[in-house]
């Protein structure tokens, strides 16, 4: 438990590797022994074909929102199921406790095909500031952390985004035209320009980590839910990166942002993609 006056900087210091074990053990689970092993039983559909959910889903995000919230006392959980069946309990992002950002499987419709690209995305926030984020894709065996002033690691090697070679045409993994309004398609269209490469991004928080590795050099979303972005935002950020909305300010995980926002390798990167989302719109 938290100990009186513990701030959360203390509390993972001393709990960061209970966290992950927690993280662990879900996808252990819950969402392994069902990969490549769905019955149609235990896929729905929540907004639409393109939005799924799984079996694996709920339990691991039911598993995680217990063992977290026990971990730290007072805090609260947002979990992307758990607001799907309770829209208001969204709010606890804007609230003053310390909030556990969850996304049990990100990168369902992989996970549903049978592919590997999927992950458990996991953050810890307090006043809408990004503490600590987990990022785990348990078939790919890739373990991605990062704790606010203290860098991001991958399997415990330091992560360096970089910047991109200079000539090179820019990477940039874009939001899937099924999840954009028309006012962020033109945004986007702003991308389909000289030096600049885009392709349909896949799970939001593998593109992230993408960025964070310096194997890809841009996003440019169109949607804010923040179980997508809070934990990727902070790992490319702790990695030497920099995010931006197209209203030219840093993406606010409470909400409110002038969309579609970027995040990049660095900032001059960011602002170059910004610039352009902005022009597109």
């Amino acid at each position: 438990m938290i100990e009186t006056n513990e701030t959360i900087d203390e509390f993972l210091a001393r709990r960061a590797l209970d966290v992950e074990e927690h993280i662990r053990k879900a996808a252990a689970q819950e969402i392994v022994p069902r990969w490549r092993r769905l019955a149609e039983h235990e896929v729905d559909r929540k907004s639409g074909p393109h939005d799924l959910v799984t079996d694996a889903d709920r339990d691991a995000e039911l598993y995680l929102t217990e063992a977290l919230a026990a971990l730290l006392p007072g805090s609260v959980v947002v979990g992307e199921e758990a607001v799907h069946a309770n829209p208001a309990s969204y709010e606890a992002i804007r609230g003053d406790a310390p909030v556990w950002i969850i996304d049990p499987v990100d990168g369902t419709r992989q996970f549903v095909r049978g592919e590997s690209g999927f992950c458990t995305l996991v953050a810890l926030a307090q006043g809408g500031v990004l503490h600590a984020s987990w990022t785990y894709a348990p078939v790919l065996e890739q373990f991605a952390t990062a704790v606010r002033g203290r860098g991001a690691h991958l399997d415990g090697e330091r992560l360096r985004a970089g910047s991109p070679e200079p000539g090179r045409d820019l990477r940039v993994a874009t939001s899937h035209p099924d999840f954009t309004t028309d006012e962020q398609k033109r945004g986007l269209l702003g991308l389909w320009t000289d030096g600049v490469a885009p392709r349909p991004c896949g799970s939001a928080g593998l593109e992230y980590l993408a960025l964070a590795r310096g194997e890809s050099d841009a996003t440019a979303f169109s949607w804010e839910a923040a179980w997508d972005h809070a934990a990727g935002l902070l790992l490319v950020e702790e990695a030497g990166g920099a995010h931006l909305t197209r209203a030219d300010v840093p993406f606010d995980i409470r909400g409110g942002n002038t969309l579609p926002f970027t995040a990049a390798r660095d900032e001059a990167t960011a602002r170059r993609v910004a610039d352009l989302l902005a022009a597109g719109a």
